[in-house]
Parts: structure tokens; sequence; C-alpha cells
């Protein structure tokens, strides 16, 4: 017999994520989500001038309702939230610390979705979506044991666990009820895949991960809307479960459904000031912290001491310099380029600077240390040798982007201006963030997938 709703945590989960709507989300919580939709929009902006974007696109129709963002080009839903969630992980200046991107897979879904809803969706209920998804994405996540526990066998959460978070999301945009929301969600849980295997070879493996969770989320939903059932009791400790095949200690099913409508899962979501795996960033900030604290130029720096996990040195501690792929997971090349270029954003990862040799020169006089004392998701401690002899050492043990530490709102807007510039006009980016920034006020959200039309077919592509 079929188990009845509101006795386990999954059924809570789904009734929460059918019932959610804007009138229930505090205000810091709205205001979060439009700095995260804002956010993601901006990236993918940037990275429909990816190769791998351009390379995605080239493999699905060409036909449908959906905007290919940045483009004045179509296609199908589905096609649309796997091209739009390639192009905005394609960068790494999406999110992190959801499902661990989340906007790069809820927010493709979404707009996706949206696309084939035959009614006016309002900002308000694009925000409630939004931050649904996220709940359910980092919910996911936690009960599978946690970031660490769950990557460090092999698995890419966002691919993994961002597949129920666009199911979440789009079952929320779509309104359907606890039943089929709960399809919805067991039934993405068969779409989970993303290995961290791109990490030893350069492989642009990492960018797609993002597309094909937004895709398959919108794609149990479609199914579950029309009577597909999920499996049941994927969250129970059973052979085939997710908890068993995805991580086979450590989970805690209740954390699905833990303080739900209390503690909102999109606070917990972290900004990207730089252009590289999220576990380079603690380490460009101690470096910036160090570089105020000694009042020293960066030219001044004789050798780098970067003391790390043994899961950060497996993840980041690659002195890589080639290809974009590679070089954005590289923690040495996100602290040289800071030191040569001052900046550790886009821009310091074009062809020409990767091949700077003032940047290879600091790396070899770079030395990691693997400290297996240190839990696995420590921030590394750097330490800086200048010339003169002085020696200093720091750890930030959260973040720039982070609440302990985050981006002042003029930096927020430089960089979604920045990035959306590399699809559209100024004058268009800068009308797509006064309608972001005051979403809950937008009666059709039609508008926003009109200002997401560009012009990066006719611009070059930026490696």
């Amino acid at each position: 017999m079929p188990r009845s709703l509101d006795d386990a945590p999954v059924d809570r989960l789904a009734s929460f994520v059918s019932k959610l709507r804007f009138e229930a989300l505090p205000a810091d919580v709205v205001d979060k989500a439009k700095i995260h939709i804002a956010d993601t929009l901006g990236a993918a902006l940037a990275g429909a001038r990816s190769n791998e974007f351009r390379i995605a696109r080239r493999i699905v129709g060409s036909h449908g309702t959906a905007r290919i963002w940045g483009t004045d080009a179509y296609a199908s839903a589905r096609d649309a939230a796997l091209i739009n969630g390639v192009s905005a992980h394609a960068f790494e200046l999406d999110d992190a610390g959801g499902c661990d991107h989340s906007g790069a897979v809820v927010m493709p879904a979404l707009l996706a979705a949206m696309a084939e809803i035959p009614r006016t969706i309002s900002g308000k209920e694009l925000i409630a979506a939004v931050v649904a998804g996220y709940d359910v994405g980092r919910r996911i996540l936690e009960a599978t044991g946690g970031y660490d526990s769950h990557n460090s066998l092999g698995w890419h959460s966002t691919g993994t666990c961002g597949t129920l978070a666009a199911a979440a999301a789009v079952a929320n945009i779509n309104g359907l009820d606890a039943h089929v929301t709960r399809d919805a969600i067991t039934l993405a849980t068969s779409f989970s895949s993303g290995l961290w295997a791109f990490i030893h070879d350069g492989s642009q493996a990492k960018k797609i991960h993002a597309g094909r969770a937004a895709e398959g989320g919108l794609l149990a939903t479609q199914l579950a809307a029309e009577g597909f059932a999920g499996p049941s009791k994927v969250f129970d400790d059973v052979w085939g479960g997710f908890f068993r095949s995805f991580n086979k200690s450590a989970c805690d099913v209740e954390k699905l459904s833990e303080a739900l409508g209390e503690v909102w899962k999109v606070k917990r979501a972290v900004l990207k000031p730089y252009a590289s795996c999220r576990g380079a960033h603690s380490a460009v900030d101690a470096l910036e912290d160090l570089i105020k604290q000694t009042a020293r130029a960066a030219s001044q720096i004789d050798t780098i001491e970067l003391r790390l996990s043994p899961m950060l040195m497996g993840m980041c501690g690659a002195k890589e310099s080639g290809a974009m792929a590679p070089t954005q997971m590289s923690l040495p090349y996100a602290v040289a380029a800071r030191c040569v270029f001052g900046t550790a954003g886009l821009e310091a990862y074009s062809a020409e600077r990767r091949s700077d040799a003032r940047v290879h020169d600091i790396m070899e006089r770079m030395q990691l240390i693997v400290d297996d004392g240190m839990k696995p998701l420590d921030e590394p401690f750097v330490t800086l040798t200048f010339k003169d002899g002085l020696r200093a050492t720091h750890m930030v043990p959260r973040a720039t982007g982070s609440a302990e530490r985050p981006m002042p709102r003029p930096d927020i807007a430089e960089k979604f201006t920045e990035l959306a510039t590399m699809s559209l006009s100024v004058e268009q980016a800068n009308r797509l963030w006064s309608t972001l920034t005051k979403l809950e006020e937008l009666d059709d959200c039609r508008k926003i997938e009109n200002l997401l039309a560009g012009d990066a077919d006719n611009r070059s592509v930026f490696f």
C-alpha cells in the first residue's frame, strides 16, 4: 500500500515545497534570493562566451519556446535548461555553498519551465520557487553526510543533489500538489550523476554537471506531473536507496525536513568574487589580508607556503596554467594571478595571462604542504616570506562572499555588470539589474526572458 504523506522526512519536505509561497518568506530571505538570481544570470551571460557553451549548443535543436540566454535563439525547455546550466557554471563564477552550485541548477530549470507554463508568472512566484530549490538541494546534501563526506567519495554534488533542487523548484513554480512534488523529487534521484574524475586531466566535464542537473530535474517534474511515480523508498535505508548509493555512512534522513520554514538554506549559499573553484578563495583572501597587514606589495613576496588538507590538495592543489578548465581548479594559479595581476577575477584567466611567465615563476616558488591533521573542509594557511625576510601567516575561515565576509553591494553590482556585458549592451544590462533588484514587484517574468536576449553569438569565445 502506498505510504501516505507526512509520515517521513521526504513527505514533509514535499509538502513544504508544494505549499511554499512568497508571503511566507522573511525579508532577508527574499533579499538573499534576489541577489543569487541576479548573480546566476550574470554568470550565465558571461558563460555564453565560453567554449563549453558553444560546443553544447551544437548538439541541441534550435526550435522551442525557451530562451538560450545571451542569444536570440530558442530551444525546447529541456535543451535550454541544459545549455543555460552549462553557461551559468562555465566560468566558475556562479554561487556555491548550496547543493553545491545551486544557482546554476535551479535558475536554468525554472526559466525553461516557465516558458511552457500557459499563465503569467510573477516575480514573487519566481522568488518562492528559487528558495524552494535551494532548500531542497542543500537539505539533500546535508542528509547525505555533507559536502566533504559525499564529494570525497568522488561524487560531484552539483550533479547528484542539484537534480533534486531543480525538480523541487520546477514543482513549486508549476503549483504541483505534495504527492506529485514527492514523485518529482524522488524520481529526480534517477537522474543524479556527476563524478570528480575531471580533476585529473583537465576535462571540461564539470561544466556539464549543472546543465544535466537542471535538465534532469525539469524532466523528472514533467514526468511526475503526467503521473510517472517516483521511488517512494529511495530515502529509506534500503538497497538501491540514495543514501546507501551515494554515501555508505554518516547519513541522516531527518535533515531532509529539519527546521523547515525556520532555517532557510538559501542563506547558506555564497557568492564567488574569483573565477576559480571555491576551494581557492580563502587562500586569495588570506593573501589580500597579509598584503594589507604587512603594508607591502605583492611584488615584494619571495616565497609562498600553503598548508592545506588532503581533500583540498586533491581538489585544487595542481599548479595548472594551461587549458582554462583545469586552471580554474588550481589554488596555486589563483594566488599567483592575484600577485601578478592584482585580481583573481575572470580577466586573470585569459589565455594570454595564463601563459604569463611571471605567474609561472611565482608558482615555482610556491610550496604546498599537505597536513593530514586538517579536516577535509578546513581552509588553507598561507605563509608569505618577503624579500626583506619578514614572514607572516594567515588563514581566512570563511571566504569573501559568505555571510561572515560578505561582498559589499557595490561589488555585487559591479560583478554583475562586468559579466552581463559580455553578452549584453551596458544599457540592457542595467535594465536587467534594475528589474532583478525589484523582482518582487514584477508582474510578468517574461520580461526577464526578453532582457536575456543578447549577441554572444556575434562575439568571440573567451578562452
